[in-house]
Formats: structure tokens, sequence, C-alpha cells
């Protein structure tokens, strides 16, 4: 009854809903729930399916308890677009657009990731009034939803039904990773305990440099498809969980949860974890590692060189590619003139570490795509805005994170194409750097980055869609944020069909981070070439700013405790 009575005051505090004035289907509010689902305590005898029938043991197909905080969690993002206020009556699975010409009056939906800590571990909603303050002034401002980090299914829930109550959709990431150690990582949450033991019992499934180091954010892609998590292959543990997450929500999926973000890496990521914060190892703007060095990537390595007729290649990756915090140029195998990376050799190597990678997102889209076909939902990648070094010829960061992107070869294109193949989204970060922001000893160029993805989008015909990848609240990223939504590409527009904004807390609700927020969502739904002149727009989002003063202040109060 309380709970009820509090949505009733807060609704008549934030005024009548205001009719979108765009008129066409992403002007939809939308929001994004990132949980992680409480992995069940095994049951004996159980049967999994992944693909086609496998008996397995415990942990079983619904999600497995995790050491100390409680499980596996699945990053439920929920995204909130601007300004649009009514939901259609019926589900209807969003239209999103492929890098092509954009409608007149098209604008792009803006999604706010909720606190890692949205859920506690005891399986509720952390600061629940901050929750609902916080998703009604992000409704009555238009944002289409926000998403929390990795939680249970009882958080997710009454998260979910939260969202739901205030006409938010969901963007849900299901994230099998380590939280903590990168950026932006507010808590720990270590892989599930059946998980870590098997690890330990197995050193190798962990992701290991050239010097032993082991990396305990992701099982290693090697051991993929080998039965080595309690029967199981890891692919299956993740189809299982998957399939866990559509069964208990399918009643939401396709209306109020609109897109699955499947997670193949570290942070949620398309790629090797070559750039680990933790602990210092690595430091930007460092080239970072190659992480082939376990015995599982070490086997196909050796399998692939034999097949290629070169045997001597498939004992070890390169030696002389430096260390996690050198330069290109301080590398015999990176540097600019006579690099390793363009030798024979290089060339096998980089093409067997980048198709490994492929493959892995192959074989988790395949899981995903039959899962959560005929849902109603779309499935969306995150690949990494690995910026700095780009200038070089060799891109020494891209090529250890496996992106196989030089001066000489397009690394984006083989990535967009895969993901094409399964009609995913490929979402993308460092959407509000500018080049000159960063450091140009670094040669960083994040512009041109954002340029190469969205034309490898457009060419592969997928939709592409953006994220910050720190948090930035000033006009500045604003404007860069809504110039790169919507870039010029040969005279085209090439338009994203979704934006993320990292992410809801205290200073988003600070009184003048909240008015630049809701004048750049109001610009962003509008489009940049928007007929309505800038006063116009500020004018209308004051208004929004006003409507939700008492919400973002009690908001505001609430998330900092």
């Amino acid at each position: 009854m309380a709970a009820m009575s509090i949505t009733h005051q807060m609704g008549a505090i934030s005024g009548t809903p205001v009719v979108s004035e765009s008129g066409n289907g992403t002007a939809e509010s939308t929001a994004a729930v990132s949980a992680a689902a409480v992995w069940k305590l095994p049951l004996p005898a159980i049967r999994c399916r992944a693909g086609a029938e496998i008996e397995g043991l415990s942990p079983p197909v619904s999600p497995c308890l995790s050491p100390v905080m409680g499980g596996m969690r699945a990053d439920l993002s929920v995204a909130c677009q601007a300004f649009a206020t009514e939901i259609e009556a019926a589900p209807a699975e969003r239209e999103y657009r492929v890098g092509g010409t954009k409608a007149k009056g098209e604008g792009v939906p803006v999604y706010v990731m909720m606190p890692l800590d949205s859920v506690t571990m005891g399986n509720g909603v952390n600061r629940r009034k901050a929750m609902k303050a916080s998703m009604q002034a992000l409704k009555s401002a238009g944002v289409e939803g926000d998403s929390p980090g990795a939680y249970n299914w009882g958080g997710y829930a009454e998260l979910l039904e939260m969202a739901k109550q205030h006409g938010l959709k969901v963007q849900a990431v299901m994230s099998f990773h380590q939280c903590g150690g990168n950026v932006g990582d507010s808590c720990t949450i270590p892989l599930p305990n059946w998980v870590v033991e098997e690890i330990n019992k197995d050193p190798d499934l962990a992701y290991t440099d050239q010097w032993g180091r082991r990396n305990y954010e992701y099982v290693s892609l090697g051991s993929d498809t080998l039965p080595v998590l309690k029967g199981r292959t890891p692919v299956q543990c993740y189809a299982d969980f998957m399939r866990a997450f559509k069964d208990n929500f399918k009643h939401l999926l396709g209306d109020t949860i609109v897109e699955i973000q499947v997670g193949m890496g570290p942070a949620g990521e398309f790629r090797y974890p070559s750039y680990p914060e933790q602990n210092g190892t690595w430091k930007f703007p460092g080239i970072g590692a190659f992480q082939c060095y376990d015995k599982y990537m070490l086997s196909s390595l050796k399998a692939a060189a034999e097949a290629a007729g070169k045997p001597e290649w498939g004992s070890t990756g390169p030696t002389d590619a430096g260390h996690y915090n050198n330069w290109p140029e301080d590398t015999q195998f990176f540097r600019r003139e006579g690099g390793g990376w363009t030798s024979p050799y290089g060339e096998f190597f980089l093409n067997w570490y980048s198709q490994m990678l492929l493959d892995h997102g192959e074989r988790i889209l395949s899981s995903a795509k039959s899962i959560f076909q005929d849902m109603g939902v779309k499935i969306s990648v995150k690949v990494s805005g690995i910026h700095w070094h780009y200038g070089t010829r060799s891109h020494a960061p891209e090529l250890t994170a496996g992106y196989y992107n030089t001066r000489f070869r397009d690394g984006y294109i083989p990535i967009a194409q895969m993901l094409a193949r399964h009609g995913a989204i490929l979402n993308f970060t460092c959407i509000e750097m500018r080049d000159h922001e960063q450091p140009q000893d670094a040669l960083c160029a994040p512009e041109k980055l954002v340029r190469q993805v969205a034309l490898a989008a457009r060419e592969a015909q997928v939709p592409l869609a953006g994220e910050n990848a720190l948090p930035r609240y000033d006009e500045t990223a604003h404007e860069q944020i809504l110039g790169a939504s919507s870039l010029n590409i040969d005279g085209e527009e090439s338009d994203m069909c979704a934006f993320t904004y990292l992410r809801m807390n205290p200073d988003l609700f600070q009184p003048d981070n909240w008015r630049r927020f809701v004048t750049f969502v109001k610009k962003m739904k509008e489009g940049k070439d928007s007929n309505k002149c800038r006063e116009l727009v500020e004018r209308e989002a004051e208004h929004y700013v006003h409507v939700t003063r008492p919400l973002v202040q009690e908001a505001a109060v609430a998330l900092m405790h």
C-alpha cells in the first residue's frame, strides 16, 4: 500500500505526460534494467538444453549461487527514451534503422544505465524510494530507461515491474563476466562459486598472458566447446542462463523488455581482457598484451599452425610484443618499420587470434538467437572503443584485444558481418570523445574510430547503437554525441538506432547536470536536423526541468545513501 501511495503521489507531482511530436516508433518511452539472476542451488539429475538435449548434473539450467555476492548476474540495462511519454497499446517489435538515410523527424532514443548496486545481495531493490523517484523523473523527462549492472531474479522482477509501472522499456544485458576492477565498477561480483572451483582445479580455464598471469574476469574462449564446467561447456552455461531468463520473464519480452544485450567478454564487451586495470597491471594508454597462453588457446594455435604447414608457429604467441604499458615503438612486434605484425608469422597469428574471437561471438549469438527468436526482442553486442594509438600503423591496443584492425586492414567489417548474420545490433563505446581531448602523443583518435565503425556497420547493414565510455555531464560531450548519432558519410546520414547514457547516479540529478541532460535528451529525440530552433528546444527542456524538480531532488538525496 505504501509503495502504491508513493507512486501515486509522484505521478501527481510530475504532471501530465506530454505527447511525443515525432509520431514515429522510436519515440516510445523505454527503460533498460540491468540485473543478474541468482543461480539456484544444485538439483539432482537436471536435464539441460543447448541445441540438442544434454544430460547435465549440477549446476542446473537455472542460475546457481555465486560466492559472497550471491550469483552470476545478467547486466539488465533499463533505458529511457528522451521526451517520449506514451507507450503503444499493443507490443510491437522495434524497427531499428540500418545505416541508411534518416526519415524526416526521426531522432535517437536515449537510455540511462542504472547503478551497479540497484539490487541488494538479499534479492531486493536497493534504495527503493530513490529508484522510484529516479524512474519517474527520467520518464517525465522522456528518457527510454535505465540499467543496473548484475543482480538476482527477485530483484530483477521488482525492478522490471517498477519499470513497467512507469511506462519504461527495458534492455536486458546478459553479463557472464566478473564485475570489479574496470572503469566504472563500483562493486565487486565474482564469477559463480562453482565456476571458481573449476578454475582452481584447472587454472587454464582463465585467460593467461605470456608471463603466466591469470585473468579471472571471464572464462577463456579456448574452452568454449569443452565440458569443463561440471559436465557442461561454457557456451552451454551461457545458453542455459539466457534460457532461464527468458523462462522467468517471457511475459515481459517484446513489451517491457525490448532488447537483449549479450555479454561476450570482460566488462561485457566483445574482446579479450588485454588491458586489465585491476592491481595496476595496465594503465592508459598502454598497448596491452595478448591473452592466448592457456593450454586450450595454445592447443588451438598449434592445430592452426600445423594446418598452415608451419608447425613451428604453433608453440607460442609473439614473444617480442612488449608489456602491458609499453607503446608500439617500444616493441619489435608492433613498431612502425619492420614490425613483426607485418611478417608472414605475424599475419598468421593475428588472423588466428581474431578469428578465435569471431568464432566465440558466432557460438554465443547462435544460442541467443535460437532462445529469443519470435519473442519480439532485438539482440545486441557491445564492441569496445579502443581509440589510443589509433593513429599508428599497427593499432597495437586493438590487436591485443582481438580486433585485427591496422592502417592497412579493416578489422571492424568482419565483426559487423558476424553480427549481421544473426541480425544483431552493434553497440559501440567512446561516442562522447573528441580527438583533441585525448593525449596526442598517444595518437588517440576516437572520432576517426567511430566513423570507421559506422562505415563498417553500414557496409554490413547492421544497426549501430552508441554509448559513452566515461561519465560526462557537460554540453561539449552532449554535442559530440548528438553529432555522432547521425554522421554524414558519403553524402548520406548514417544514424544510430539508440544511445545509452552512462550512468544514473547522484551527479546526474544535480541541478545543472540535470538541466543539461534534459536538454540533451530533447535534442536527441528531435534529431540534429530538427527544424525547431535551439531556443524553443531549450524552453521546452526548461519546462521538463521544472516539472521534475521535486523528483530530481528526492532522487539525488536518496541515491547518496
